[in-house]
């Protein structure tokens, strides 16, 4: 394996990594399940793609615009959170994914089928940042986001998403709303997403429609799944597990993507609550609110 082969495969699993941990607030904290996270994703690699290419913005101004687009655009479609729950949920965010797909395919100023094309790397006091930089470049917003969302853990807000996951009801009992909570969660989960957009758009330095389509948000929450959901681990441990397996099984050839579903069903089957989740039971004993939480995600994904 050469360097810039595993270094690419690094940058992709540190994107996949923000991007499980951003989806892990929504649906491991929060409760509410969504199918369609790679609209997000997506908004946030177009808004950069446009505002660099067609509009001739600098890169860390296109940086900070598409984060922030990703995230209101997060807390809009986040709108259908507050009328509808769980299956019905699960139907409209897919719904938002293939709309948000349909927008880039159909419409010219997105670039149609073909995308957009020539987005210029980040560059830093004159140095292009070369594979190695950007790779050291995403590590670095990696921790940042590890970090913010291990802080959220431990503070009071992440309590409100607790009792919103468990009982909506119960919580606006007693005085958490749980309409303010879920456009927190969808707001949070949009600027993560939208950040991971951006890394992967200047890095490829192309977008295209299908980047972001409905089996990539299957994807982002197959790792979520697959690590934890609801820890603050699991999605990390998902996200390089998913990532770099198909990489390992490429010995397997024709065969490493059988493989690679088996070993996902064989999770799924004799560890439900996910690698960390099901290790931390084993270490700490099992928790009420983790079986109950761990039973609703495979009903409504149907895992």
């Amino acid at each position: 394996m050469s360097l810039d082969y595993f270094l690419t495969v690094s940058v992709f699993t540190m994107i996949n990594t923000i991007l499980a941990l951003s989806l892990n607030i929504l649906i491991g904290y929060a409760g509410q399940v969504s199918l369609g996270h790679a609209a997000f994703f997506g908004i946030g690699a177009y808004a950069s793609a446009v505002l660099t290419v067609k509009f001739g913005l600098d890169y860390w101004l296109a940086l900070l615009f598409s984060i922030l687009v990703s995230g209101l655009i997060g807390l809009l479609l986040g709108l259908p959170a507050l009328r509808v729950k769980e299956d019905f949920l699960v139907l409209a965010t897919i719904g938002i994914n293939f709309v948000v797909v349909s927008v880039f395919n159909y419409v010219k100023f997105f670039g149609g089928p073909y995308g957009i094309l020539g987005l210029p790397r980040p560059k830093l006091f004159g140095i292009v940042f070369n594979t190695k930089i950007y790779a050291l470049y995403v590590l670095i917003w990696t921790t940042v986001v590890f970090f913010l969302v291990r802080y959220i853990s431990n503070t009071y807000l992440k309590l409100g998403f607790d009792t919103l996951r468990e009982n909506e009801d119960a919580a606006e009992s007693v005085g958490v709303s749980s309409a303010r909570y879920k456009m927190y969660a969808f707001a949070m989960a949009g600027l993560m997403a939208g950040l991971a957009g951006n890394l992967w758009a200047h890095y490829m330095t192309v977008v295209f429609p299908d980047n972001f389509s409905f089996p990539v948000s299957i994807g982002i929450l197959t790792m979520v799944v697959v690590g934890g959901v609801g820890t603050l681990f699991g999605p990390v441990v998902g996200a390089v597990l998913i990532t770099f397996l198909p990489e390992l099984l490429r010995f397997a050839r024709d065969y490493r993507m059988l493989i690679y579903g088996f070993i996902i069903v064989f999770t799924m089957f004799f560890m439900p609550k996910g690698i960390v989740g099901s290790m931390k039971e084993r270490i700490f004993g099992e928790t009420p609110l983790g079986r109950k939480y761990i039973e609703k995600v495979r009903r409504v994904t149907g895992s």
